[in-house]
């Protein structure tokens, strides 16, 4: 296998999905304080989500309360409450001809921009025998890192 050309630096995102955005927020903003950022409707991802922060700057964490547009459509983003993880990656073509390269499974939809305006893609929850490698039963988002996120952990990692 040769070398990793890319870095994965830090959590970008966490999604969490329900039936109700209104019972996500609850808890999330009403009781753990979170600020709502944003909204996002894609009738094609069937997802209503709010885009709520916690942190700031380059270490602000996003959390997505989503749920579906229609409950019997997919994708079902409400029915795994933890949908997925996004992780910020310093070079995501890099990162995507890598991994590919080395077994790991993608999910439909290749490289394209993402709800936060950030280019992403996800790797698939499961593996199949062409790309062996997938999340083991989690969605993973490579979201790609603006410069001064990736600035920022260059300078905590050589703190």
């Amino acid at each position: 296998m040769s070398q990793r050309p890319f870095k994965i630096l830090g959590i970008q995102q966490i999604a969490i999905g329900g039936p109700s955005k209104d019972r996500l927020k609850t808890l999330w903003v009403d009781m753990l304080g979170l600020e709502v950022t944003g909204n996002f409707v894609s009738e094609r991802e069937n997802v209503d989500e709010d885009i709520c922060a916690m942190g700031a700057g380059a270490f602000k964490v996003e959390v997505d309360l989503m749920q579906p547009l229609d409950p019997e459509k997919k994708p079902a983003v409400h029915t795994t409450p933890l949908n997925h993880v996004g992780l910020w990656v310093d070079d995501l073509p890099k990162a995507v001809e890598w991994l590919g390269a080395n077994g790991v499974r993608f999910a439909p939809g290749g490289i394209r921009r993402g709800a936060a305006g950030y280019d992403i893609t996800f790797l698939h929850p499961k593996g199949n025998d062409a790309f062996p490698i997938g999340g083991e039963g989690v969605l993973v988002e490579l979201v790609q890192a603006p410069p001064e996120v990736i600035e920022a952990f260059a300078r905590l990692a050589s703190a």
